[in-house]
């Protein structure tokens, strides 16, 4: 009898410490997959513009809050020469393109740098690289007869190495109807000259 006592409290005694250890057991961690953050792009506006193998202009715009409101920054790296300049400005307008011409034909490049100062009116910075500075050039503004049924929606674009600015505006002798004004940019001297291009010579120079 004592035999089996002893076996019964054996047996109670094992099944306690199993249920202790069954308790006690850890339970598998959840792995949770982790989101990769998706970096946003700290330029507001970015472009890499090549004049010829070896000399690049990098436009770099930049702002927080009011989009229209911050700075830019013009880097150009001469690689043949181990040559890097920067130039710093600051904005008002949302950088929308740029490109290069040399549009007076003296070897020196020059950045135009167009910027979107209202909802549909745009504007150009100019700066010529030369002589290891950027020297800013005054791009003129619309005159008073040219601004006359301006609505803005301006289109800057290039034809045959020349510089053209055409919008539309409503037609003086019709108010319902709308026709496009097209004006020719010249450089010379560092000044800008401006010549307005009629219907008739516009179709001969497409």
């Amino acid at each position: 009898m004592k035999l089996q006592k002893y076996t019964l409290q054996h047996l109670l005694l094992i099944t306690g410490m199993l249920f202790c250890f069954a308790c006690s057991e850890e339970k598998p961690k959840e792995i949770k997959a982790e989101t990769a953050k998706v970096q946003k792009n700290p330029f507001r506006f970015y472009k890499d513009i090549e004049v010829k193998p070896g000399l690049n202009f990098e436009i770099v715009s930049w702002g927080k809050g009011v989009d229209s409101i911050g700075g830019y920054q013009i880097l150009m790296s001469d690689s043949v020469r181990n040559n890097y300049r920067s130039a710093a400005v600051d904005r008002k307008g949302i950088l929308i393109d740029a490109w290069n011409m040399d549009l007076d034909n003296d070897g020196n490049p020059e950045l135009y740098i167009q910027l979107l100062s209202k909802k549909t009116v745009s504007d150009l910075n100019v700066f010529e690289y030369a002589g290891g500075d950027f020297n800013k050039i005054s791009f003129p503004s619309l005159g008073a007869n040219q601004k006359k049924g301006y609505t803005g929606n301006d289109n800057f674009f290039i034809k045959n190495g020349d510089l053209f600015r055409s919008f539309p505006v409503k037609d003086s002798a019709d108010s319902t109807k709308t026709i496009t004004k097209t004006y020719q940019y010249k450089l010379s001297g560092n000044s800008f000259s401006t010549s307005e291009v009629k219907p008739e010579e516009n179709k001969a120079k497409s």
